[in-house]
């Protein structure tokens, strides 16, 4: 079953994001597509500014996949120096992606 995730990440800056996907991608810059993933299993992706810093929504196929991804996010998260904190996780009931 799908999950969405949404991290609210209190002083969390764009430059940080950015260093985060650009090591993700391997040195491509900003993930623009799925196959940009370190893992499979994301459906979609979004992140921008909070009133607090920055956040992050995604939704992914299960919650195996999620895990998955959070094995190699959270080490990119603190090279980074991005503040970590665990998402709030929602069960999926209808997901739209065409």
């Amino acid at each position: 079953m799908a999950i969405i995730t949404v991290f609210e990440i209190p002083g969390g800056t764009q430059a940080q994001y950015e260093q985060v996907t650009n090591e993700m991608t391997g040195g491509r810059g900003l993930v623009r597509n799925r196959k940009d993933w370190p893992v499979p299993g994301l459906i979609s992706h979004a992140a921008g500014p909070s009133p607090t810093g920055w956040f992050v929504t995604d939704v992914w196929e299960s919650e195996d996949a999620f895990a998955k991804f959070g094995e190699k996010l959270a080490p990119l998260m603190q090279k980074a120096g991005m503040p970590m904190g665990e998402p709030t996780v929602y069960q999926a009931f209808n997901v739209v992606t065409d």
